[in-house]
């Protein structure tokens, strides 16, 4: 018995359901799309993490000898705890001509699109293929794609093109800043807090480093560089989290926290972080060391995402733009999966239904009318692929 075509609307449905929060393993959705593939005839290849808890997916329909364009997004949201939601989170609600529901915009709704057009795909004497890439914990680093996208670039055929499905309003957008998160560790010496010119205060130093941090964000503000494209037009600096300390009356002996900066495409983030170790390193650990020759100071980096920079005129840029009927280009602050495709050669745009404006909160939705421009834009790439 032949497969069941499903409209985009009852495949957000089912996507929905799978609670696929970050902190959650993402299996039970990825089996339901590996098996909804193999109903019509799709082979999907699978890239798990390390617990095998999560995995990413990539499939090709159409011919394996030849580049064509793929389709990318990830499959897993951000929590709803504290958040007050009108309704079941995990269940789409329809009001006012919008289907509300946690990843309803970020993104399982380019997903369900993407997925709703997979009969007509492989049907189809396709000329060029259509690659599919869902992919785990981007929300918590773009961390789950990285292997997918190692794997696919190696390839002696590799995709043409990727479009990114986040929520762009289905306008092409052609930059994001990148992101590079470090943890800053700041060890002291203990000490009487009644004799604090025995101890080296981690606390203390790493506020110094903080500070410092702090006034490298101004200058970033204030004078650049800028890209009047992105809202804030600059590189932001901020930190998110610190810990440190065990008791009012003792000289800290650690502290650490956590810090990112979001580049805009013209400057330079690890120069930022050089900069920084080179203050720390030259001026407040002399400092420590006339104390306690046992005190570091110690900076690691825990995630970094490339930005994503592409030339308005690339072709894939172009084609984008054709396919939605936009005819303008956009440019985001938040970072995506876009620019690790970039940086493995393989072109990437972000297009996708829905506002990032609803993303992350409560009664996050996406419109019928975004869904419809997808399903279009879909329509129009199956039509490309034909040519």
């Amino acid at each position: 018995m032949p497969p069941t075509k499903l409209p985009a609307r009852d495949l957000l449905a089912r996507l929905i359901a799978f609670d696929t929060t970050s902190r959650e393993s993402n299996l039970a959705l990825i089996d339901f799309i590996r098996d909804y593939l193999d109903g019509w005839g799709i082979a999907s290849e699978l890239y798990f993490d390390s617990d095998r808890r999560k995995a990413s997916l990539f499939a090709t329909i159409g011919p394996h000898d030849r580049g064509g364009l793929m389709l990318s997004g990830h499959t897993d949201t951000v929590p709803v705890d504290g958040q007050a939601w009108d309704s079941d989170p995990f269940t789409v609600m329809l009001r006012d001509r919008r289907l509300y529901a946690r990843g309803s915009a970020d993104m399982k709704g380019f997903i369900a699109v993407a997925l709703g057009r997979v009969p007509d795909f492989a049907a189809a004497r396709l000329k060029m293929p259509l690659h599919l890439a869902f992919s785990y914990d981007e929300e918590v680093g773009c961390t789950g794609v990285r292997d997918l996208i190692a794997d696919v670039s190696s390839r002696s055929v590799r995709p043409l093109g990727c479009v990114v499905g986040e929520p762009t309003l289905m306008t092409p957008v052609v930059a994001h800043k990148g992101k590079l998160t470090m943890r800053c560790e700041v060890h002291g010496h203990e000490a009487h807090s009644a004799l604090t010119h025995q101890g080296v205060n981690a606390v203390e130093t790493a506020a110094e480093i903080v500070a410092r941090l702090r006034s490298m964000a101004r200058q970033k503000r204030d004078h650049g560089p800028y890209d009047e494209g992105f809202v804030p037009p600059y590189t932001t600096i901020q930190v998110g989290t610190i810990r440190g300390g065990t008791a009012v009356n003792i000289v800290p002996r650690h502290c650490s926290f956590d810090f990112e900066i979001r580049a805009i495409p013209a400057d330079d983030a690890p120069a930022l972080v050089r900069q920084l170790r080179d203050y720390a390193l030259t001026t407040l650990l002399p400092e420590m060391h006339a104390v306690s020759d046992t005190s570091t100071i110690h900076f690691h980096e825990v995630n970094n995402t490339p930005g994503l920079s592409v030339a308005a005129e690339d072709p894939l840029v172009k084609l984008a733009q054709t396919l939605s009927g936009a005819n303008d280009t956009g440019k985001v602050s938040y970072t995506a999966e876009a620019g690790l495709f970039q940086a493995a050669a393989i072109p990437a745009i972000l297009c996708g239904p829905g506002s990032i404006e609803q993303a992350h909160k409560p009664n996050e939705f996406v419109s019928l009318d975004q869904i419809a421009r997808c399903e279009t834009f879909v329509q129009r790439l199956f039509e490309h692929l034909l040519a």
